[in-house]
C-alpha cells in the first residue's frame, strides 16, 4: 500500500514539475521591443508585400523585425524580409 502512495505521489510531482515550464512571463508596460505594430515607417516601406507588418516586432534575440504569420493550423512568427528576401534587422553596436 505504501509503495502504491509513494507512486502516486512521485506520479503528481513530475506533472507539476512539467508543467511549470508552460507559464507565460508576464512583461512589464515598458517592454517596447516586444510589442507589435511598434514598426518605424522606414522598415514597413522596406517590407515585402502580403507579410502582416501590423504584427511586427522587433525581437531582442536577434535584433530582427518578426511578423505573425496566421496559417490554417496554427499563428507563427516569420522573419520580416524586404523584397529581395533578406530579413529586415537593426545595425548591431560593434
Amino acid at each position: 500500500m505504501q509503495v502504491l502512495m509513494l507512486k502516486q505521489k512521485m506520479m503528481v510531482a513530475v506533472a507539476l514539475l512539467l508543467t511549470t515550464g508552460c507559464a507565460i512571463q508576464p512583461t512589464g508596460p515598458n517592454d517596447t521591443a516586444d510589442q507589435t505594430g511598434n514598426v518605424p515607417e522606414a522598415v514597413v516601406a522596406m517590407a515585402a508585400p502580403d507579410q502582416d507588418v501590423a504584427t511586427a516586432r522587433l525581437m531582442p534575440e536577434d535584433g530582427c523585425y518578426w511578423y505573425e504569420h496566421s496559417g490554417p493550423v496554427e499563428t507563427t512568427l516569420l522573419p520580416l524580409r524586404t523584397a529581395n528576401g533578406n530579413p529586415i534587422c537593426v545595425a548591431r553596436e560593434a
